[in-house]
């Protein structure tokens, strides 16, 4: 039997050896620039685990809080905006994803310029100011602009600097890297769900959301001040899009899945509370279930990037988001007790975590180091319109099912499942060796 051997020396980078024609092909049959040497990046060191755990507060506070949307989506429909419809409430969240993800190209070719502090320092200001805002806010248009406009671009600002940064300081261990400030973002999934359910019943809404942004101060004011590149700012005119990525082939097969696959990633995110409260599970509990999502999103986001590390990303990758499509279509459309309910909600917010962590180091690996920044931040923007869309259209699936669940699980199965393929063919792309460590 074929054991695993390590190919990623010839498409990540870091490497000495010279690429294959497979791994850097473009669409028109050019070959891309050979990789960085491995002498540059240090693989740790106290500035390089520095930055990881600013990137890991940074996550906490940020996309923590954005993977608790459902608490505020339950909370809104039973309490402000009651008068409003769920498809309705939901663009709250879409539009916050939306902003979050579509900044990421700014975001990212200001990263390859500037380096991260220029960007971490505002957007902690921003994300601190967003929520504040928030507390004070009753009407749905200003829950928009302060929770769903200024919210998402603050995360962003704290987001892609944060990964990006990592990226440059390790190569072997990247995956493990990112996997821990990944980490990060289930934990806050966790605390924030259960510490906003507490703190409502206790001291109401504004003050819960108060509390909330003075952590907010604290986290990413520590993330701003330890989060580097080694990589030295280029503070060179460069063109905002450079069209030569959308001609390497792999890189743009991962673009089209991560498309499919965020359309139905965060559906169960924004409806998973309200579909254990339809299934007579009571609104205090229905909270935790979101908080059980998130809490297998930290092993997700831990242990399939720290495998990848040994058998390859993009080989950790594709199974990841077929199993996470693969589940909603066998086990959540028939999840209706509240302990099948949970299971799915720890099972789905494991692979879910997993994609997201890994997606990161698979793109990296691809990229040249100087680029990593504006290439992820072109495909989180690309994506954004996909985020936008989902949630909305399963609000409205609901809807016109007549509160039926079944158009929209169908509509997160198949989605996921659909974008796992297109990962498959960027791997098989890049090397078509199955037992290979791609």
């Amino acid at each position: 039997m074929e054991k695993w051997t390590d190919d990623r020396s010839s498409v990540h980078i870091g490497s000495a050896a010279t690429p294959t024609a497979s791994a850097h092909d473009d669409v028109s049959g050019e070959k891309s620039p050979p990789p960085i040497q491995s002498s540059a990046v240090p693989d740790g060191g106290w500035q390089a685990w520095m930055t990881v755990f600013g990137a890991f507060l940074a996550l906490f506070c940020t996309f923590g809080q954005l993977n608790a949307v459902g608490t505020f989506q339950t909370w809104y429909a039973e309490h402000q905006l009651r008068g409003l419809s769920p498809s309705t409430i939901a663009w709250i969240g879409s539009v916050q994803l939306w902003v979050f993800f579509f900044s990421g190209w700014f975001i990212g070719r200001a990263f390859d310029a500037f380096g991260p502090r220029v960007i971490t320092a505002p957007g902690a200001v921003i994300v601190v100011f967003s929520t504040m805002m928030t507390s004070i806010s009753s009407k749905y248009y200003q829950y928009v602009l302060a929770q769903g406009v200024l919210f998402g671009l603050g995360a962003g600002m704290m987001f892609y600097p944060s990964i990006a940064a990592i990226s440059t300081h390790f190569d072997k261990y990247r995956g493990t890297a990112l996997g821990v400030a990944f980490a990060g973002s289930g934990v806050g999934g966790v605390v924030y769900p259960i510490m906003f359910q507490q703190l409502f019943e206790r001291v109401g809404f504004s003050w819960a959301v108060r509390i909330s942004g003075f952590i907010s101060l604290a986290t990413c004011g520590v993330a701003a001040c330890t989060i580097t590149s080694l990589h030295p700012p280029t503070r060179q005119k460069a063109p905002l899009l450079d069209a030569k990525m959308f001609r390497d082939l792999p890189y743009m097969l991962v673009v089209a899945g991560s498309i499919f696959i965020c359309l139905g990633l965060f559906i169960p995110f924004f409806y998973m509370a309200d579909y254990a409260r339809d299934h007579h599970v009571s609104s205090s509990t229905a909270f935790y279930v979101l908080s059980a999502m998130n809490g297998g999103g930290i092993l997700g986001r831990l242990l399939p990037p720290l495998a990848s590390d040994l058998v390859g990303r993009f080989n950790m990758i594709v199974p990841c988001a077929f199993l996470m499509g693969l589940l909603a279509l066998v086990f959540w459309i028939f999840a209706k007790s509240l302990v099948a309910i949970i299971l799915f909600s720890i099972l789905y917010g494991f692979f879910s975590g997993a994609f997201i962590a890994m997606l990161t180091p698979c793109l990296a690996q691809i990229s040249e180091r100087r680029e990593i920044g504006t290439r992820i931040g072109v495909l989180y923007t690309i994506i954004s319109f996909a985020a936008l869309a989902g949630g909305p259209s399963a609000g409205a699936l609901l809807r016109d099912g007549r509160g039926s669940y079944t158009g929209m699980i169908l509509l997160c199965g198949v989605s996921n499942v659909v974008g796992s393929f297109f990962l498959l063919w960027a791997r098989l792309r890049i090397c078509q060796r199955i037992m290979r460590a791609v």
